[in-house]
């Protein structure tokens, strides 16, 4: 029995979406980061016309809140992945692939020493496995379901704790901020 014809006891359709403990860790970080700026460019006077600064922490958000924005949708028919319909190709590159076309999945080292996984189809053409997904597990599960292939090996980029630990962080640094902001209008009267 082909792949593309096997029986399957998933959903038909899954949509899978950028895991909240991620979407939310970064977005605190970005915030964590430039929350002070605007507050200090005013008390400090600087050159630099607020609204330049204004307008680079909104492109940031508009930025990450794109490439977040990314979701996987797995069917009768393939595993697509996808952008917000306001996302430009630019930022992320939207694909879609046959459940009969996926070949094999190859690893790849990264260069923080973890290894990044893609789905190959027989032309040789690689698209990068989403790992930061809530419901990884379950996507595998449909993949190896619908290819046939062994995605015993296949393991998250990052692991939950590691989002955690930056989350721990982020909190940290939004206490820094506020110390920070609070030291510098006690001194202005």
């Amino acid at each position: 029995m082909s792949a593309s014809t096997q029986p399957s006891t998933f959903p038909v359709e899954a949509t899978f979406r950028i895991s909240p403990l991620i979407r939310y860790t970064l977005f605190g970080l970005l915030v964590s980061l430039v929350l002070p700026l605007p507050f200090l460019q005013v008390r400090l006077g600087s050159p630099v016309p607020l609204w330049v600064t204004l307008a680079g922490i909104a492109a940031g958000c508009v930025a990450l809140a794109a490439a977040l924005s990314q979701r996987v949708l797995t069917d009768g028919y393939g595993v697509a992945v996808r952008y917000a319909r306001w996302v430009p190709g630019f930022v992320g590159r939207s694909w879609r692939m046959a459940w009969e076309e996926v070949r094999e999945i190859r690893s790849a080292p990264t260069s923080q020493g973890g290894r990044v996984h893609y789905l190959v189809n027989g032309r040789g053409d690689r698209y990068l496995l989403p790992m930061r997904i809530a419901g990884f597990a379950r996507f595998l599960r449909i993949l190896e379901a619908r290819t046939g292939l062994d995605t015993s090996r296949v393991k998250p980029l990052a692991q939950p704790w590691m989002y955690l630990a930056l989350l721990v962080c982020v909190v940290l640094m939004f206490g820094a901020d506020l110390f920070i902001l609070a030291a510098a209008f006690a001194g202005s009267h």
